[in-house]
């Protein structure tokens, strides 16, 4: 798997961090995508920071197409970009919230697929890793509009999976549980972390999504729960 062209999207992120570090730990060039992101970033020859704004569609496209005009490829791509927000129940979920989550975690991630899968297909071979949510699973009270959107972005991919089977590519999503982030921390002081999962477990868990050993996986939403099944 040496020597492959890696797109990761969120890439300086609470997780991003972690899953471009270990592509590059593989020997991967890593295209970093993010709205805010730099060389200095992640230091080195193999990674490449593409400022990228995950809400507007030609924006996705300008990265894809750089990507491919440098590279003449994207053999891996690895969607983590979304967001959360929550605390409140459906009927008072104001509209800006609802519509926030259906952008950030469903709708970027079209924009992603319209842009990557084209030069794909054309190169019958690739690799679609999104980041999805165990809350996808089932529903949760007070974070309706997250679940929503999460639950959405596994049938988008699971579509996906579908739609491409004939050109050799795979569609997959990891399911994490509440990560061990400073973010997370941050915003639940008080919480019980015991349960928490690791970022780096996760970022182990997409990189193997992306081997070889991984092949023949394709339209799964792999559950990251830890201790929490």
């Amino acid at each position: 798997m040496d020597g492959r062209i890696v797109v990761i999207t969120g890439a300086k992120g609470g997780l991003g961090s972690f899953v471009t570090r270990r592509f590059l730990s593989n020997g991967d060039t890593v295209v970093g995508a993010s709205r805010s992101i730099q060389s200095s970033d992640f230091p080195g020859e193999s990674f490449l920071p593409l400022a990228t704004d995950f809400s507007e569609p030609k924006s996705v496209q300008r990265l894809v197409a750089d990507v491919v005009q440098r590279f003449g490829r994207i053999d891996v791509l690895v969607h983590v970009v979304g967001g959360f927000a929550g605390g409140t129940p459906l009927h008072e979920t104001d509209e800006q919230t609802w519509t926030q989550m259906l952008d950030q975690n469903l709708n970027a991630a079209f924009h992603v697929i319209r842009a990557v899968i084209p030069p794909m297909r054309k190169a019958n071979s690739g690799r679609f890793i999104a980041v999805g949510s165990r809350a996808a699973d089932s529903p949760h009270k007070n974070i309706g509009a997250y679940v929503v959107s999460k639950t959405a972005l596994v049938s988008l991919i699971k579509t996906l999976a579908l739609e491409n089977i004939d050109r050799n590519i795979t569609a997959n999503l990891v399911l994490p549980g509440t990560m061990d982030t400073p973010a997370n921390r941050a915003a639940m002081p008080g919480a019980d972390r015991s349960t928490w999962v690791s970022p780096v477990d996760v970022a182990e868990a997409i990189f193997w999504l992306s081997s070889d050993a991984a092949s023949q996986v394709n339209g799964a939403a792999v559950p990251v729960g830890g201790r929490d099944v």
